[in-house]
């Protein structure tokens, strides 16, 4: 009599689960969602649902992380100065900066001439950059004071108004623009931009960029006043 062997235990191959990032590529190795598609079919309806709770989880927490750990005009105030704009940036001003990605991870450094001319309604900034790999930019802003301490800006890129507001001795203002990136390309992105005076005519800006929600980096600039 011949007994017949036990069948070997197969174990199903888990769904694939490829999260993208924020510029439509996929995290480590794993081939895109659409590709992946025939092999994620083998998981059936429970592994569809795994598959798509593990995706509304990683971007509801990119969304999460996004949205905290940024300052408030409501912040206690460390000092008693005041921001005014208008006395800041009339005249000449040079801005020192970099830009790093939401890991830290610094990706351009650059350098900034601003002449500033106010006319008691609208400040007009010319900002000529220089950045560290030899490439240069100029923007010209117009920021109309809209009351005590608000504004409104315009320039060349920005979608519709930059809106801001004075608070003691911090700024915040928000704004959309086309910014150039190395390549002759523009990215639409949002600006959270958040300026505090401080000791001997210096200035310290800290602007949140985000694309789609997503926080790409910050923008981390020291604005020194120039005599003449």
């Amino acid at each position: 009599m011949t007994r017949r062997r036990p069948e070997p235990l197969v174990v199903p191959e888990p769904p694939v689960v490829s999260v993208p990032s924020a510029g439509g590529a996929t995290n480590g190795s794993s081939p895109p969602l659409h590709q992946s598609e025939g092999r994620q079919r083998r998981g059936g309806f429970a592994g569809r649902l795994g598959r798509w709770a593990a995706l509304l989880a990683a971007t509801g927490g990119i969304a999460v992380l996004a949205s905290c750990g940024r300052p408030s005009l409501s912040d206690d105030k460390l000092s008693g100065k005041a921001l005014n704009l208008e006395e800041y940036f009339d005249g000449r001003t040079v801005a020192y900066g970099q830009f790093e990605d939401r890991f830290g991870t610094v990706r351009r450094r650059f350098v900034v001439d601003i002449v500033g001319e106010w006319d008691g309604r609208e400040l007009v900034l010319t900002e000529d950059f220089r950045y560290a790999d030899g490439t240069t930019e100029q923007r010209i802003w117009t920021l109309t004071k809209t009351g005590e301490d608000t504004w409104e800006g315009t320039a060349d890129g920005v979608q519709g108004i930059a809106r801001g507001e004075e608070r003691g001795d911090t700024f915040n203002w928000a704004y959309t623009i086309d910014l150039p990136v190395p390549g002759g390309y523009t990215m639409r992105v949002s600006f959270d931009d958040w300026m505090w005076l401080m000791e001997d005519g210096r200035l310290l800006n800290k602007a949140y960029m985000s694309r789609f929600g997503v926080t790409l980096g910050e923008v981390i600039i020291f604005f020194e006043k120039k005599d003449g």
